[in-house]
């Protein structure tokens, strides 16, 4: 590694450590009670080589979910032979996580730092690694025919996104009163079936096989009702419900 790349190599070992203690001190206290001196001392920099990097407290929220794509990389390794459904699945369990880590009120102000700064479009940068993550899964899925026709890749991902990060508003708005993971995991039980699965069909001791194309037609018990969340996971159909 040349002179240059070990500089840009400890400059972004810097900033991650910035990052990483103002999230600290924000989880433990609030943001607005955090002071740059305090994020120094946390990461062992001097208020000169925190201003070398951000402009400001506030400029730190413009980069908070940076830490994400490092979260990301490190979940996928050893994972690419992974199906695209299950793939898909690590990218939105790892996200949620982040965000659950990061607190209701750190995420709050980092949406009101984006309304405020509307030009600020750094989280929607389609190099991202968490997005392009999301696009390649997708092409993979595309490629093998587990995706449905007539929605582009690019679209879907959008869509993924779109639905996830109102999801987490909807958590913001409610204080983090319930945890995000599961509300997560029940949407893609729901939402894995914009794939369609060259498994064997489903089968019942008194039902066929699946429909062509790999979509199963779930029979409430008498009553009605909903299919108990979680259910997508399986191969087989909840208690006391059929499938034809």
């Amino acid at each position: 590694m040349d002179y240059r790349e070990r500089r840009k190599e400890q400059a972004r070992q810097t900033e991650a450590a910035i990052l990483q203690a103002a999230l600290e001190l924000a989880r433990a206290n609030s943001f607005d009670k955090v002071s740059v001196r305090d994020i120094c001392q946390r990461a062992g920099i001097t208020t000169g080589a925190f201003y070398h990097h951000f402009r400001s407290k506030e400029d730190l929220l413009s980069r908070g979910f940076a830490p994400l794509d490092r979260r990301m990389e490190e979940a996928l390794s050893g994972h690419g032979d992974d199906t695209p459904p299950e793939r898909l699945w690590r990218i939105l369990s790892t996200y949620a996580a982040f965000i659950q880590d990061q607190g209701w009120e750190l995420v709050a102000r980092y949406y009101q730092r984006r309304l405020d700064a509307p030009d600020d479009a750094s989280s929607m940068d389609p190099t991202r690694y968490t997005l392009r993550s999301m696009v390649d899964c997708l092409r993979q899925a595309e490629a093998e025919g587990l995706l449905l026709p007539g929605w582009s890749v690019e679209w879907t991902a959008d869509f993924f996104f779109r639905h996830f990060r109102g999801v987490v508003i909807d958590w913001v708005l409610h204080r983090g009163s319930y945890p995000l993971l599961p509300k997560l995991e029940q949407d893609y039980a729901l939402f894995r079936e914009i794939f369609q699965t060259r498994s064997p069909p489903l089968r019942s001791k008194t039902v066929g096989p699946a429909r062509p194309g790999g979509f199963v037609v779930l029979i409430p018990p008498s009553g009605g009702g909903a299919p108990p969340p979680g259910w997508g996971r399986t191969r087989s159909a909840p208690p006391g419900w059929t499938h034809r």
